[in-house]
């Protein structure tokens, strides 16, 4: 491999990933450390501001330079550009339509003619609905992404459903977009558990930190589907189902939510816009089951066994008279 071709794919790892040991590009490289060195000092004479930490594994971290470097993109990496910048100019974003647009127009004018085929090929046969949704701040969306990258702790006001306004402490995990949302998926530190927040109504404070570890989380997707859901609901009820999960497999609405099971039941979340839903939509599952809570659930089944029973009773008196 020539230096120049070396330098070229020693960016690309600087990159690709935050630090980097010495030893770990040098295996990369198939070089000495030695070489790695002397590359970085290449580097740093072509604009590039990498940085080093002294000491044995002699860590490396491309920084922040007084002005933006060139990228190197394979062209893969170019036709996923451009099509998410031109999906940016129309998004859900606030504050980056007109940049995505300047930016989209510089990359465009660097494609190769193979690749800026393809490019147009997905704009053209593309139709964008315009959003509807709620908008959030590009430096939003920035400033929680990288407390996600570097595992530092947010402080932010968030406005709740209901517009009560309260200071949050957390461990970010991952940003998910979900539909026409942006939620962010966090430890709360002073509720000592999982929340999911929606983007549009976080304002971050700075500046962010300290460093935390980060801990063992649920599947990310799965949890702000169930949660977002969850939070449209305007009633709630536990059940327990005398029934083995596995046997009601199909049967349960996606967005019920399993708090435990054994060989014989199961116990779930489950909501609805009524309680009189609820209780339809528990019974439609065709297993016996117990009201674990609450109240209002309790007495919407009662009432509707009751009118159960008065119809078969009804029936019976017909074919008995």
């Amino acid at each position: 491999m020539t230096t120049s071709a070396r330098l070229l794919r020693l960016l690309s790892l600087l990159q690709s990933r935050r630090d980097w040991t010495g030893p770990e590009l040098a295996g990369r490289l198939e070089v000495t450390t030695r070489t790695i060195r002397n590359d970085m000092d290449r580097l740093r004479g072509l604009g590039y501001p990498v940085e080093a930490t002294p000491g044995v594994q002699g860590g490396y971290r491309l920084g922040v330079g007084a002005s933006m470097p060139p990228l190197l993109l394979d062209d893969d990496e170019a036709v996923a550009v451009a099509v998410g910048l031109r999906t940016a100019a129309s998004g859900m974003v606030d504050g980056i339509e007109e940049t995505s647009v300047r930016a989209l127009a510089k990359v465009e004018q660097m494609l190769p003619s193979r690749l800026r085929r393809r490019v147009n090929a997905v704009q053209t046969y593309t139709v964008t609905v315009p959003p509807s949704g709620p908008r959030v701040d590009a430096d939003v969306l920035a400033t929680i992404a990288a407390a996600c990258r570097d595992h530092e702790r947010l402080r932010f006001d968030y406005r709740d459903h209901s517009g009560t306004a309260s200071l949050r402490v957390a461990e970010p995990h991952r940003l998910v977009n979900s539909g026409r949302r942006w939620y962010l998926v966090a430890w709360d530190v002073d509720r000592a558990d999982w929340r999911t927040f929606r983007v549009d109504r976080v304002s971050p404070r700075t500046p962010t930190g300290p460093r935390f570890r980060p801990r063992e989380a649920p599947e990310v997707a799965d949890y702000v589907t169930r949660g977002a859901t969850m939070a449209t609901w305007r009633y709630t009820g536990r059940v327990r189902l005398l029934a083995p999960l596995a046997s009601l497999e199909g049967r349960l609405p996606s967005v019920a939510s399993v708090e435990s099971s054994d060989e014989d039941s199961c116990v779930v979340l489950v909501g609805s816009d009524s309680p009189v839903m609820l209780a339809h939509h528990i019974g439609l599952l065709d297993v016996d089951f117990e009201v674990l809570g609450p109240p209002e659930l309790a007495e919407r089944v009662r009432a509707l066994a009751a009118r159960y029973a008065r119809a078969a009773g009804s029936f019976d008196a017909q074919w008995t008279g």
